[in-house]
């Protein structure tokens, strides 16, 4: 059982992890250089701790602290309470859920071994149980936003996603805005790098990967024609909203796949995108 330990002064070294969480640069640098990422508000921490993230520290307003108190029973780190101007003062905004942690990462597996399903307790999956072979995977291309990340992980926990791939360009899904966009999910779907890009896309070949690039190319099928293949391993590859796919990863794709729209609109935001596909493509809906 942790110790409630009460902390009044914004500069306390102890909630040194919490500091200047709006400044996104120093936290790009910091949290992967240090280990460590925030998890932000009760459903988060909760799901962070179910997949096996080890917490180095909890800070908690007061009314927070009953909330938690099966977790702090059950913590071996340090837990601070503190009052809600301190919160503020220590993260640089207000800390409306009242109930953040600090949780320790863990070593990302090789993209070969997640999709073959031998990544083992390596890969960031709940309760640390090792993932199964993939049959559906999503790779997503330089997206640097950590909304967009932290939706699409959310869209592929929701709708059929075994794996999630992203390229060495990728925002970090365990940046605090991406987690609380993905409402934590992100601690749910298996994911890893795919380096180097786009000679990964080798990787999943080899494999057994059909890999269908989402693109607006004249020679792209619809997604129900792609749906009607029956694909047993499929990677469906993203890029962004403005340039889209780079022409290399285009080329290396077994084909390309569109998702036909009207009303003057040629594309989707990425995390939006990522939604219709997975919904179109997830292998229960098929079946149904």
């Amino acid at each position: 059982m942790a110790e409630i330990i009460t902390v009044e002064d914004p500069a306390d070294p102890r909630l040194g992890d919490y500091t200047s969480l709006t400044d996104v640069e120093l936290r790009r640098r910091r949290e992967p250089a240090e280990g460590l990422f925030i998890a932000e508000g009760e459903k988060v921490v909760r799901r962070a701790l179910a997949a096996g993230y080890r917490m180095r520290s909890m800070m908690l307003t007061p009314k927070w602290t009953a909330v938690m108190r099966d977790v702090i029973d059950a913590a071996d780190a340090p837990v601070y309470e503190v009052a809600p101007a301190v919160a503020e003062a220590v993260t640089g905004y207000h800390v409306h859920r009242g109930a953040l942690a600090s949780m320790q990462r863990r070593a990302l597996p090789d993209a070969a071994a997640l999709l073959a399903g031998t990544a083992g307790a390596a890969a960031p999956v709940p309760d640390g149980q090792p993932a199964a072979a993939p049959r559906r995977v999503a790779v997503f291309e330089d997206i640097v936003d950590h909304a967009n990340i932290g939706a699409a992980f959310r869209n592929a926990a929701a709708l059929g996603v075994d794996a999630v791939l992203l390229t060495p360009r990728c925002a970090d899904p365990l940046y605090r805005r991406a987690v609380k966009v993905s409402m934590g999910t992100v601690f749910q779907v298996p994911w890893t790098r795919i380096d180097p890009w786009p000679e990964g896309m080798r990787t999943l070949r080899d494999a057994g990967y059909t890999t269908a690039a989402l693109t607006l190319d004249e020679d792209a099928v619809g997604l129900d024609e792609l749906a009607a293949r029956r694909c047993p391993r499929l990677a469906l590859v993203f890029g962004t909203e403005g340039d889209g796919l780079r022409r290399a990863t285009v080329a290396a794709a077994d084909l390309s796949v569109t998702i036909p729209m009207g009303g003057g609109v040629d594309s989707l935001n990425v995390a939006a995108a990522s939604a219709v596909a997975f919904y179109a493509l997830a292998p229960e809906r098929r079946a149904r």
